[in-house]
């Protein structure tokens, strides 16, 4: 029996690749600066999901712990191309920065690059949030409850900078949602993506490998299943963003001695300076203790947790987003997004990027290129680069 797949599922297949291997490549300034760019390359560009649709998908991932980012990347996939694309879409977008990392691994680089090009490439990160934003405001902010969760969100995300603040805002404001608010949300695609079985299936798989990773590590010292404890745990157990994750990995390979602090603060600076998710700082760790293949296996394990919750809970998110109470929620929560990316947006966004006031001068003339000249974001990034190298 023979693997074979449809032309017209190849063609599909290789564009979502392509897309998102281009965002991977030029997507920096974390996931809040990602989802901005993703609102224009597949929400307004390629025209592959609604406003609605992609916010539902946000709100989902935002819920869940793991990378944020690449979690809605991961359901783009899954509603352009199945759950082939899925896997393709988090392949195109992670691979840059993995690819990136394992060569600064490789040869442990100390800062003696210029990195002003980095500069203007989170400069346009600024201008990129803030175009989705005003997008997004105009689209789903469509009555003064909308508005109202939206900002109480907003100052919640400014006031409460624990981990959990986004997913309990978001809850909140679901629950606002169901008891105030007539949804007009469609529901994320009218297109059953995946069982409810096969959803049930793979979160029984995330939480188990909870369990038994620890387990199994208790009885059997096997280096590579430690390893993937390690990573496993520390993707799962992520909620705001992919900065949460540094703590996490500090603790399970500095602390304990596996490797020393210069090594892991040198990984997680270069970290920075590339594109794609934070999560692929654990590609750098892999590289350090095991060569390509800890970089591959330890990439495999960080992302497996958010992989395994956003396939498994989107059947459930479909079925439940049918239901004309619970698109009120929905509505609620999509509000709440807006709320947290505008928070997210003043900090840490504009505080990282802005240092005087050329910079926001540039920022402007970035938005207003993206707004009033419908430039694309690709366009913008590619003169942010020069922008970078010239100006800083």
């Amino acid at each position: 029996m023979s693997f074979y797949i449809k032309e017209d599922t190849m063609r599909t297949l290789v564009e979502i690749f392509l897309v998102s291997f281009r965002l991977g490549c030029t997507s920096f300034g974390g996931p809040t600066a990602h989802l901005g760019y993703f609102q224009q390359t597949y929400v307004k560009e390629k025209k592959w999901l609604t406003d609605e649709e992609y916010a539902d998908l946000i709100a989902l991932s935002q819920f869940l712990p793991g990378p944020t980012s690449s979690q809605v990347g991961i359901g783009v996939g899954l509603i352009r191309g199945g759950v082939l694309g899925s896997i393709v879409s988090f392949t195109g977008f992670t691979m840059p920065s993995v690819l990136l990392l394992m060569l600064f691994a490789a040869f442990y680089l100390k800062g003696e690059v210029n990195m002003g090009w980095i500069q203007g490439l989170k400069l346009v990160a600024v201008a990129v949030v803030g175009q989705a934003i005003v997008d997004m405001v105009n689209k789903l902010l469509i009555g003064w409850r909308h508005t109202l969760l939206a900002i109480l969100a907003c100052a919640a995300g400014l006031i409460l900078t624990t981990p959990w603040t986004q997913a309990a805002v978001i809850l909140i404001a679901g629950i606002a949602g169901y008891l105030t608010l007539t949804g007009t949300t469609k529901c994320v695609t009218n297109k059953q993506l995946l069982s409810k079985k096969t959803g049930a299936v793979l979160l029984f798989i995330f939480f188990a490998l909870l369990f038994v990773l620890p387990l199994a590590n208790h009885f059997f010292t096997i280096k590579a299943l430690v390893l993937f404890e390690k990573f496993y745990i520390a993707g799962a157990l992520v909620f705001g963003g992919g900065h949460v994750v540094l703590p996490l990995l500090e603790t399970h390979f500095v602390s304990s001695g596996i490797m020393s602090m210069e090594s892991f603060l040198t990984g997680y600076g270069a970290t920075q300076a590339v594109p794609g998710p934070l999560f692929t700082f654990a590609a750098y760790i892999g590289m350090i203790l095991g060569g390509i293949g800890g970089a591959l296996w330890a990439t495999f394990a960080i992302f497996l947790p958010g992989f395994l919750l956003i396939l498994g809970a989107l059947p459930f998110w479909l079925y439940l987003s049918g239901h004309q109470k619970m698109r009120g929620a929905i509505a609620g929560m999509n509000a709440a997004v807006v709320g947290i990316l505008t928070a997210a947006f003043f900090t840490p966004i504009i505080s990282d990027s802005i240092s005087g006031a050329i910079d926001a001068v540039f920022i402007i003339l970035f938005f207003v290129l993206l707004i009033k000249w419908k430039m694309k974001a690709s366009t913008i990034v590619l003169l942010g680069i020069l922008v970078g190298i010239i100006w800083y």
